[in-house]
């Protein structure tokens, strides 16, 4: 596993669970922007060791009830498999944030039982998905594949969408809306700026903004809401 960062508490990245969040390296979608963008490429460097983390979480056991998995894209990791195995082994509950470009992966860890919750990113409608994820000629198809095996319920989760004012618009969750039609649960999320964004020239959207088109949303989803916002 390449980690390249780690969390060590948080009561927001695992819904339900005091965690800890797992920062792994590489990603294979360039959407511009990215907050994470030191995770994107093969020569972000790792921060620790698996054995580091795995170490932490022993010491944590009876604090911390669950541990995410993120990125960059944890799907692209080879030996992922084999770390969730020692993590659940350790008795956590596993959360893992994935782009759903890689269906094969996703699919197979949740029927090893390895995850408990997945959050998968909606980038934008299916339509635009280049664009806003940055990669030219993308398989629709294999985004498509994840959203509806999520949708069959195999496992507990959550689709999301972080909103940028330069690249959504109230058309964009109209076909969302559409398209994610029966999911269980879709979030939206303002864009910020870390001061790490791949490319910073984008910006936030305002309250009023989001929440026209979380009700945009509304009507194909059972629950739709903003994060990070105060109603």
């Amino acid at each position: 596993m390449k980690i390249c960062g780690l969390q060590k508490t948080t009561l927001l990245d695992f819904p339900g669970h005091v965690a800890a969040t797992v920062f792994t390296g590489g990603c294979n979608f360039r959407c511009p922007f990215c907050h994470n963008s030191d995770l994107l490429g093969n020569d972000a460097p790792p921060a620790f060791t698996e054995e580091q983390v795995l170490s932490f979480l022993k010491k944590r056991k009876g604090i911390l009830e669950g541990v995410a998995i993120t990125g960059g894209e944890p799907t692209l990791q080879p030996d992922l498999e084999m770390f969730l195995r020692k993590v659940r082994e350790l008795g956590f509950q596993i959360k893992l944030d994935t782009n759903g470009y890689r269906p094969e992966v996703l699919k197979k860890l949740c029927g090893e039982g390895l995850v408990d919750y997945v959050a998968m990113d909606i980038k934008t409608c299916k339509e635009r998905y280049s664009e806003v994820a940055g990669v030219p000629s993308i398989q629709i198809e294999k985004i498509e594949e994840c959203v509806d095996f999520l949708k069959s319920g195999t496992v507990p989760y959550e689709f999301r969408t972080t909103v940028v004012k330069e690249l959504h618009s109230a058309d964009d969750f109209s076909k969302i809306g559409a398209w994610l039609s029966g999911a269980s649960r879709y979030y939206l999320q303002n864009f910020t700026d870390s001061g790490n964004v791949l490319h910073p020239v984008y910006t936030s959207c305002s309250k009023e903004e989001l929440t026209a088109f979380m009700e945009i949303v509304k009507p194909y989803v059972e629950f739709v809401a903003l994060r990070g916002i105060d109603y």
